[in-house]
This record gives C-alpha cells, structure tokens and sequence, in this order.
C-alpha cells in the first residue's frame, strides 16, 4: 500500500508534469472507483491544472477549483503517459480504473490490481467533502505538528498499541503498516506496547524517529520515476517485508506476526530483549 513518502512523490511528480496543462477528457473505466456523484468527472474538461498535493494518503489534484481527489488503496497505483493511448480506456489484465487526458496528449491512469477493489475517486469542489479527508489525523511532518501535540496524541489513546496507533489514519495522517514498522524498529520499541506507558523521554525519541524516517523516505521518493517507486520503497525497508533476514543493526534474525489480511516485522534484538512476539492476543510482551 503506498504511504505518506511515496503518495508525496507520486504527487509531486504529477503537479511537476500537469500543472499549466488543461485536462482534455478523462475515462472512468471502473464505475464502482466513484465515490461522487454530485460533480461530474466530465466538469474537469476545459480545466487547467493549478496544483497536485497530498492530504495524508490521497493524492489531490486541483483543476481552477474542481478536486479530483483519489486514494490508491491497497493495491491501486498510477502510471503516467508521455502519450496517452489511443485506444479506448477499458478495464482489462492492467486493472485500469480512471484515465486523465491533457491537452497535449499525455496523461496518467489509475490502476487497481487483484479482485479487492478499494481504490477511491471523488470529484469535489472542497477536499473536505472527502470523509476520508476530514476524519484526518494530524500530519506528522506538519511544521506545526510538535513533540508536545504527539505525547497528547498517545495520551488520548490509552492502552492501544502504539502500532495500532501510528498507522491509524484518524490519529495521524499518512503512515501505514511498513513505516511503522520502520520506525518502531528505528525507536527500539516493542510493536504491542501500550502508547500512554511510554516516558515523556520515549514519548520525544519515538517522536524524531516518526519525523526521521518519514523525511528520509520523503527525500529518496520525491524525483524517483513513479515506476520505480514501489522497488525504491522495498528496497529501502530494514525490518518491513525482511522476515527471516538479519537485521543489519543488531545482526539478529528479523521476526513476524501474522493477522488475517496483514503483518507486521519487528527485530527482536532491537525491540523486544530477543523475546518472540507470539501474536497478538497471547503476547504479554508490553516492554
């Protein structure tokens, strides 16, 4: 699932390759992909683009006020064309969702692959019209987002595990199942460990490493080919997706716990005092 580091490059890529262009056509191939009604995608038609951002993980493009605003889901992605294809915008094996046509010819499609469909597309004239958007958590990297705003943050949630409680898009905005691993493993900290049981010392270290390891990732997606991000980002991981590796920083083997539709990797050298972590309903593992 692309997170904050890699939505911010895919946005940054597009405004650097759409803005001043006027959107020629686009081509809604996945209907159920819609999630407005009350705008017409045909209203973007004529519209120059004026910017591309990021409001945590949907990527938001804006046309002289009209937002086409989309979320990549779980296995949604974008491709851009230096020239758009010719041939009529139908799905097929390429899971093709939206396409967007500029006026001189290039363009990008929206792209979903297997048979969960989550990929999200809302034509909006206020990116707060988006739920999504507005039950947002705050952005991490937000200038004024500060060490203090994050200890109330895993105050206010109790005992949840801080796990839970970095990718949790209501309490902050753009981190998901890898980077908290990444930045768990970078703070030393247990996966399971209640939030509001940390120090205020813990509490402002886990804080640089949020900081540290988004802007890391930030800095070595944004300019890299949008085709490539998806191995950038493994490539880039040092405990996510590395089950049965050695961590570089201890030399121990990485560990994983498994749940229904999702993992998570941790290093039991670095998080846990070299204790397995069993699951998640019969760990008593807290520190």
């Amino acid at each position: 699932m692309p997170e904050l580091p890699e939505v911010a490059a895919v946005a940054a890529a597009l405004h650097d390759k759409t803005q001043g262009r006027v959107i020629a056509e686009g081509h809604l191939v996945s209907f159920a992909a819609l999630k407005t009604f009350r705008i017409g995608l045909d209203a973007l038609a004529g519209l120059e683009v004026g910017s591309v951002t990021r409001h945590g993980k949907f990527i938001d493009l804006d046309a002289q006020g009209v937002h086409l605003i989309f979320h990549l889901a779980r296995a949604g992605w974008v491709q851009w064309h230096d020239e758009a294809p010719a041939v009529p915008a139908r799905r097929g094996k390429s899971g093709l969702a939206l396409r967007i046509v500029l006026d001189d010819g290039s363009g990008f499609s929206l792209t979903e692959a297997g048979t969960q469909k989550g990929l999200a597309v809302h034509v909006v004239e206020d990116p707060a019209e988006v739920p999504g958007i507005a039950a947002l958590g705050p952005d991490p990297l937000a200038e004024e987002f500060t060490a203090a705003d994050f200890r109330a943050v895993l105050a206010k949630a109790g005992r949840s595990q801080v796990k839970g409680v970095l990718r949790d898009q209501k309490i902050l905005a753009g981190i998901g199942n890898a980077y908290s691993d990444e930045i768990l493993h970078a703070a030393k900290l247990s996966p399971f460990k209640p939030a509001n049981s940390l120090s205020d010392e813990e509490a402002d270290a886990l804080f640089g490493h949020v900081r540290e390891v988004l802007s890391g990732a930030v800095d070595a997606a944004v300019g890299t080919p949008i085709a490539e991000l998806k191995d950038a980002k493994r490539a880039g991981m040092r405990v996510h997706g590395r089950t049965g590796e050695e961590c570089e920083v201890c030399g121990a083997t990485i560990a994983e716990v498994s749940f229904a539709d999702s993992s998570l990797q941790y290093c039991p050298g670095c998080q846990t005092g070299g204790k397995p972590l069993a699951d998640r309903r019969m760990s008593r593992l807290l520190k």
